[in-house]
């Protein structure tokens, strides 16, 4: 086991966004977040990420706790990865200085042949290097922002919606391309997605949130048979076939 949660609780003034949650993630597994917006499953991330400070429980990476902020040796270890690939890179910083930003900051070496063979680990090569984000498609830049974070040679990714801002014709090529990554590198994934079949081709296990709390935990395979023990998760993969008036409506009175 590489990463536990245990009564994982962050609270907004009255408003608990996460609501003791707790579960438990295998070194080299993809485990999945799932949930509504609002659900509290960003809110996670964030927190394991260190961008939430405020929150209590415990966290343990590799048998290790984690304090409220974190220090660069994690960093090293834990990379993230956001829905916005207009918005995580500079724009008016060439793609090879936002891939030398973070081996600066690590003090690795080598910097050429890193930034190389991140570029091509990711399908892009070398003749992207020198170029802007604006002159890149989105799911170029979304490529980018996977090699920044693969760059420092982590060993799990934190995936916050990785490809929902994306072209649906673009989703699955980088869904695929993460997923050779993580077999080729052994990572370990942890992913937030509203998208059940994203989700469902991913993940080998996923937590269901509703309102800041983990209501059920279940495998892929399960999943794909829908046999879901929660009514909220029944719900939400009823909803994911298409749109129910009726079920939209049983979502407004749903405890």
């Amino acid at each position: 086991m590489i990463l536990s949660a245990k009564n994982l609780t962050v609270a907004f003034g009255e408003m608990r966004a996460v609501d003791e949650a707790a579960f438990t993630v295998e070194r080299g597994e993809s485990f999945g977040l799932v949930g509504e917006s609002g659900s509290g499953k960003s809110t996670v991330l964030r927190v394991l990420a260190g961008l939430i400070e405020d929150w209590s429980g415990s966290i343990a990476f590799d048998g290790k706790a984690l304090g409220r902020t974190r220090d660069r040796a994690f960093y090293s270890r834990v990379q993230m990865v956001f829905q916005d690939p207009y918005g995580s890179l500079h724009p008016r910083q060439t793609i090879d200085s936002a891939l030398a930003e973070p081996l600066a900051i690590h003090k690795m070496d080598r910097h050429e042949q890193r930034i190389e063979k991140a570029l091509e680990e990711v399908g892009l090569g070398s003749g992207f290097r020198f170029r802007y984000p604006h002159q890149l498609s989105g799911g170029q830049r979304q490529r980018v922002a996977i090699a920044r974070a693969l760059i420092v040679e982590p060993e799990m990714l934190l995936l916050d919606e990785p490809t929902s801002a994306l072209d649906v014709s673009i989703q699955a090529e980088v869904l695929n391309l993460l997923d050779a990554l993580r077999k080729a590198h052994n990572l370990t994934f942890v992913m937030v997605s509203h998208n059940l079949a994203v989700v469902a081709h991913m993940c080998r296990r996923l937590a269901v949130m509703n309102r800041g709390r983990i209501v059920e935990e279940m495998d892929r395979d399960a999943l794909r048979r829908g046999e879901a023990k929660d009514p909220y998760t029944r719900r939400l993969m009823a909803a994911s076939r298409g749109y129910d008036r009726k079920l939209a409506e049983s979502f407004k009175t749903l405890d």
